[in-house]
C-alpha cells in the first residue's frame, strides 16, 4: 500500500533508506505483481512519448484543430538560440517544450496526461530540460518520472488533479509540484527537500482558475504549461539553495483542495468565467463553434 500523506512517505523513505523514486517503484512492484524491469520499461515508453511531444513542435509548426493555438513552440525555440534572451537558452527552450506538448495535444497528437492532458507539458518539459542540462541518462529521467508519480499519487489521494473539481491549480499546480520534486531528487536533494519544493509550487499557484476559451484545452492552457514549467525549475533551485516551505506539503495539498471546493463552477472548466467570457474569448468561441441560437 502506498503512503497516504507526504509525512508517511517521508517516514517510509527514511525507514527503508530510499528515495521517492525507489519507494514508488517498490510500491508498483507490490501492487502490480510485475517485475522491476517490466515496470521500468513501461515508464520508459511513457518517457519516449513525452520526448516526442516535447520536441516535435520545436521544429514543426503545429496547429490545433480549432486553430486557436499553434506555432508558439517553434517561435520560442528559435528565440532560445538568441544570445539576448533574458533567462537564457535553457529556460526559453524549457518553455518551448511545454508549449510543444500542449500544441501536439490540441492537434490530436499523442501525449502523456501527467497528471492531466491540460497540464501535459509541464512534467516532460521540466524533466527533459533539467536532464539535458545535468547530463543525466535516460534511466535517470525514468527515475525522475517515478518520483513525480509518487508525489502525484499523494496529491490525488488527498485533493484532486482535475480542473473540473479544483481549477487549474489542481492540474498545472499538481504537475508543477510533481516536476519540481522530481528535479530536486535529480539534483541529489533529499525526500524532505523534494516535498518542500512541491509545497512551494502549490503555494505559489494556489487559486489558479480553470477557464478554457470555448471549452477547449488551448487558451490559456498552453501558456500556463509554460509558466508551470518555469515554476518547477526555479523552485527546485530555490530549495537546493536551502529554502524551505513554511507551510508543510500535506497542509498545502489540503489547502489546495479546500480552495478548489470554494471556487465557483464558473471557474472550474465550464468556460463560464475568466478568460473564457472576455469579449475576445467569446468571439473566439463563436469563431470555432458558430453563433449560439
Amino acid at each position: 500500500m502506498f503512503a497516504n500523506t507526504g509525512l508517511e512517505l517521508l517516514e517510509a523513505c527514511k525507514e527503508q533508506n530510499c528515495t521517492i523514486w525507489e519507494y514508488t517503484l517498490k510500491a508498483e512492484i507490490e501492487n502490480s505483481g510485475l517485475s522491476e524491469e517490466k515496470i521500468f520499461e513501461k515508464m520508459r515508453k511513457s518517457l519516449d512519448v513525452m520526448k516526442h511531444s516535447a520536441n516535435f513542435a520545436l521544429e514543426n509548426e503545429v496547429k490545433s484543430v480549432s486553430g486557436l493555438i499553434g506555432g508558439d513552440a517553434l517561435k520560442l525555440n528559435k528565440y532560445s538560440q538568441n544570445n539576448n534572451t533574458l533567462t537564457g537558452e535553457f529556460m526559453v527552450k524549457a518553455m518551448a517544450r511545454a508549449i510543444s506538448c500542449s500544441e501536439v495535444n490540441a492537434a490530436m497528437g499523442r501525449i502523456v496526461a501527467c497528471p492531466t492532458a491540460g497540464s501535459c507539458g509541464i512534467l516532460p518539459a521540466a524533466i527533459i530540460s533539467a536532464g539535458e542540462k545535468l547530463n543525466k541518462s535516460e534511466d535517470d529521467l525514468v527515475k525522475a518520472l517515478f518520483t513525480a508519480s509518487g508525489v502525484g499519487m499523494i496529491i490525488a489521494q488527498n485533493a484532486t488533479v482535475a480542473g473540473a473539481e479544483g481549477g487549474c491549480q489542481a492540474e498545472c499546480g499538481s504537475a508543477a509540484a510533481m516536476a519540481s520534486a522530481a528535479i530536486v531528487e535529480m539534483l541529489g536533494g533529499t525526500v524532505d527537500q523534494a516535498l518542500h519544493a512541491a509545497a512551494i509550487v502549490i503555494k505559489n499557484i494556489l487559486g489558479l482558475v480553470c477557464d478554457p476559451v470555448a471549452g477547449l484545452v488551448e487558451v490559456p492552457c498552453a501558456k500556463r504549461n509554460s509558466s508551470g514549467t518555469v515554476a518547477a525549475l526555479t523552485t527546485a533551485d530555490m530549495v537546493m539553495a536551502g529554502v524551505k516551505s513554511i507551510i508543510p506539503f500535506d497542509e498545502m495539498v489540503a489547502a489546495m483542495y479546500k480552495v478548489g471546493k470554494q471556487l465557483p463552477c464558473e471557474l472550474k472548466e465550464t468556460a463560464l468565467g475568466g478568460c473564457a467570457i472576455t469579449p475576445t474569448g467569446l468571439k473566439l468561441k463563436e469563431k470555432v463553434f458558430g453563433k449560439s441560437k
